[in-house]
C-alpha cells in the first residue's frame, strides 16, 4: 500500500486522537500510547509490518529528549534524598504549624507555583516535592495538587517574560514580522487569557472552598483518608520522620540552591551564546544543560550537607540514585512514549496538515482568534505539545496579516499561546501534564480527568474573551469582561454544588 496516501492528510491525526480515546476508555495510558505508536508507524511505512517495527525505534530515537530524562533522574534523586535526611517530613511538621488550614496549604502551592516560573518542567517537579507533605497533612487529594501545579505551571511560563517558553516563542518570530520575538511576547501577555483566566479560577475555587465534577469524588475520598482515589500503588514513600537529625533546612537549602543555579546557569548560557543583558540571556539560554547543571550541584551540595552530620549513611545517598529512578519510571515511560507519538505525528506530516487547513480556511477577520485558539488547542491535544504548535501556528499568524493590523497580530498570536497551553494542558500525552502528575506522585489519567473538566469552564470563557477581543481590541476591557464571565460561571456552579449537596442531605437525613 503506498504510504503516501496517508502523510499530509487527515490520517496524521489518527494515531494520537486513537492513543487519548483509548488512554480514557481503559484508564491505561501505556498500552494506549503505543498502540497509537504502531497504528502510526503502519500508516507511516502503508502497512510494511517490517518497516513499521524499524520506524517505531528510528523515531522513537529522534524524537527521545536525553538532557529532560537525566534531569528527571536526577531531580527524583533530590526528592528521595530530601525525604531519606527527614527534611521532607520536617518541613512538613515546620509548615504544618505555620500553615493552620487546607486553603491555606493551597495557597501557599500557588504561590510557590507563580514564584518558579523560570521553566515549567522544573516547576512542576519542585513544587510537588515541597509542598506535598503538607498538602497530604490537610488532605488534598493528589488529583487537586497536581491540578494546582499544572495551572501554575505552564500558565505562569507562558506570561513571564524570562523563562524558557518566552525564548521559544520568541525563536518562532520571523525577522520580517515587523516587530520582534521578545516585543511580541510582551504585547501578548494582557491577551493570554487561557493563563491569565486559569489562574484566577485556581484561586477563586481555593478561597471560595469548592469543587465539582470527578474532582469533587477525589476530594471527598482525600477528606476520608484516600488522597489517591486510585493507582497508590505506584508510588513509594520515602519519608523517614525517624531520622533525629532532619531539619528543615535539610529540604529547604538543597531547593534554594537548585533554584539559585539553574537561574544562574540559565543567565551563564545566555551570555554564552551572546546575549549582552540578562532579558537576552534568558531569551537565549541553554534551558535543558541549566537544569541538569542545577540538579548535579545541588546533589553535591546535599552529599556535604547531609552526610558529615550522618542524617544518611554514604551507602543511602548512594542508593537514592537508583531509588530515584525508580520513582521517576512512571514519568520517564510516559514520556519516551509522548515524545516518540509526537515524532510519529510530524512524520505523518500533521503540521503540514493542520497548517494547510488553516492557512486556507482562516481570513483577516474579528474572528479569527477565537479560530486560531480552538485550532491550537485541538493541534496541543493531539500532539501534546505547546512550543510543537507555536511553531506550526505562529509564522501562520504573523503571515495572515503581514504588517497590516499590527494589534490584531498580537491579539491573534496571543489566542495560539492560550491555546496551546490549553491543549496541552488537558491532553495526557503532554509531557508538562505527565510531570505534573509526576511532581504531584498522582495517577496520571486521575490528572488529567480531573484537570480536563476545569479546564474546560476557562476554553469556553476564552472562546467569548477572544471573539470580543476581535472586536473591542483593548486588553483590558476584555480581560475584565472575560474575568466576569469567569466569576459568574464559577459562581453558578458552586451554587448548584449547593444545592445538589443540601439534597443529597436531605434525602440521607
Amino acid at each position: 500500500m503506498d504510504s503516501s496516501m496517508f502523510i499530509g492528510t487527515w490520517w496524521s491525526l489518527v494515531p494520537p486522537l486513537l492513543a487519548i480515546v483509548l488512554a480514557f476508555i481503559t484508564k491505561e495510558v501505556y498500552s494506549s500510547l503505543f498502540i497509537g505508536i504502531v497504528v502510526g508507524a503502519l500508516l507511516y511505512t502503508g502497512f510494511v509490518p517490517w518497516d513499521a517495527f524499524n520506524a517505531i525505534f528510528d523515531i522513537m530515537k529522534e524524537n527521545m529528549n536525553l538532557n529532560i530524562l537525566i534531569f528527571d533522574v536526577l531531580l527524583g534523586m533530590i526528592i528521595v534524598l530530601m525525604a531519606k535526611s527527614g527534611g521532607s517530613a520536617a518541613y512538613g511538621n515546620w509548615a504544618g504549624n505555620r500553615i493552620k488550614s487546607k486553603k491555606s496549604a493551597m495557597l501557599a502551592t500557588t504561590g510557590l507555583g507563580v514564584m518558579i516560573f523560570v521553566d515549567d518542567y522544573f516547576n512542576c517537579l519542585t513544587v510537588g516535592s515541597v509542598m506535598r507533605p503538607v498538602t497530604d497533612k490537610f488532605q488534598v487529594s493528589r488529583a487537586k495538587l497536581a491540578y494546582i501545579i499544572d495551572s501554575t505551571a505552564a500558565p505562569v511560563c507562558i506570561i513571564a517574560p524570562i523563562s524558557s517558553w518566552a525564548a521559544a516563542v520568541n525563536s518562532y518570530v520571523p525577522e520580517d514580522a515587523g516587530i520582534t520575538g521578545f516585543q511580541l511576547f510582551l504585547r501578548t501577555i494582557p491577551y493570554n487569557l487561557y493563563a491569565l483566566l486559569t489562574l484566577a479560577m485556581v484561586l477563586f475555587i481555593i478561597i471560595c472552598n469548592f469543587d465539582f465534577g470527578l474532582m469533587k469524588k477525589h476530594e471527598i475520598n482525600a477528606s476520608h483518608g484516600d488522597l489517591f482515589t486510585s493507582g497508590a500503588e505506584e508510588f513509594q514513600n520515602f519519608e523517614d520522620e525517624d531520622k533525629p537529625n532532619g531539619k528543615v533546612y535539610d529540604l529547604v537549602l538543597p531547593v534554594a540552591v537548585l533554584i539559585l543555579t539553574a537561574i544562574g546557569a540559565m543567565i551563564y548560557t545566555g551570555f554564552l551564546g551572546g546575549a549582552t543583558n540578562v532579558v537576552d540571556a534568558f531569551a537565549g539560554c541553554d534551558a535543558e544543560t541549566s537544569l541538569i547543571f542545577s540538579t548535579f550541584v545541588t546533589i553535591l551540595f546535599m552529599m556535604i550537607l547531609y552526610l558529615p552530620r550522618k542524617v544518611v549513611t554514604f551507602k543511602e545517598f548512594m542508593e537514592g540514585f537508583v531509588e530515584g529512578f525508580r520513582l521517576m519510571i512512571p514519568a520517564v515511560a510516559i514520556l519516551i512514549f509522548a515524545w516518540s507519538l509526537k515524532g510519529m505525528g510530524d512524520a505523518l506530516g500533521i503540521a503540514d496538515f493542520v497548517g494547510g487547513v488553516v492557512g486556507t480556511s482562516a481570513s483577516a477577520s474579528v474572528i479569527v482568534p477565537a479560530i486560531m485558539f480552538c485550532v491550537a488547542i485541538f493541534l496541543a491535544f493531539s500532539t501534546g505539545t505547546s512550543w510543537g504548535t507555536f511553531a506550526i501556528l505562529v509564522p501562520i499568524v504573523i503571515a495572515m496579516f503581514n504588517g497590516t493590523n499590527t494589534e490584531m497580530m498580537v491579539i491573534s498570536v496571543s489566542a495560539v499561546l492560550a491555546g496551546a497551553v490549553c491543549g496541552d494542558h488537558i491532553s495526557p500525552i503532554s509531557d508538562t501534564t505527565v510531570m505534573s502528575s509526576a511532581g504531584a506522585q498522582s495517577n496520571h489519567i486521575n490528572h488529567v480527568s480531573t484537570q480536563m473538566q476545569y479546564a474546560a469552564v476557562v476554553a469556553i470563557v476564552c472562546v467569548v474573551g477572544y471573539l470580543l477581543a476581535g472586536i473591542i481590541q483593548i486588553w483590558w476591557v476584555v480581560l475584565l469582561i472575560s474575568l466576569a464571565i469567569l466569576f459568574a460561571v464559577l459562581t453558578f456552579i458552586k451554587k448548584r454544588e449547593e444545592k445538589k449537596d443540601a439534597r443529597m442531605e436531605s434525602a440521607n437525613a
